[in-house]
């Protein structure tokens, strides 16, 4: 296994610090494309505590595509744990593609990587969750071999409800 993998003419490389512009530039547009673009709200500094803390281990990851030397698409991810299993997986938080570079096989290049991060290091499951209506996705993610899990329903508690649970 490399760290990066050169495809026609892409590369799909491990983010560094000096990616985080690239990075928060990227989460904006895929806000925008998810038509919620008020929602991303993170800042250089949140992902460099994720991603590249100064002390402890990272609590998530980042591989990017790079094309003509420049930045083009991201897979952030972070270790999930199955009880059934009782070992690790890849959460694939967000899996994003400029529009204009899609087509070329990035997206498959980062699916490609992750399962090999998955098998190498003898985790059991690459997930992630995709909006209902994004239909080029879907039927990208089925043609890579995903398989829906439509008998589960994603939760979610924020904002004024999580500050509600927490008690506050």
């Amino acid at each position: 296994m490399t760290d990066a993998t050169l495809s026609h003419d892409f590369r799909i490389r491990e983010a560094i610090p000096a990616d985080i512009d690239d990075l928060i530039r990227l989460v904006h547009d895929l806000a925008v494309y998810e038509r919620q673009p008020a929602a991303a709200t993170a800042t250089p500094d949140h992902f460099r505590d994720a991603l590249f803390p100064t002390d402890g281990q990272p609590t998530a990851y980042a591989h990017v595509a790079e094309r003509q030397e420049r930045v083009v698409g991201m897979a952030i991810w972070f270790v999930s744990f199955s009880t059934w299993t009782g070992r690790h997986g890849i959460w694939l938080e967000d899996l994003f593609v400029e529009p204009r570079q899609r087509g070329l096989g990035i997206g498959t290049a980062f699916l490609v990587r992750l399962a090999q991060v998955s098998r190498d290091r003898g985790w059991t499951r690459l997930e992630w969750c995709v909006l209902d209506w994004n239909t080029p996705s879907i039927d990208f993610y089925r043609s890579q071999g995903a398989v829906a899990q439509d008998q589960w329903t994603t939760f979610r508690v924020d904002g004024a409800a999580l500050a509600r649970l927490a008690g506050s």
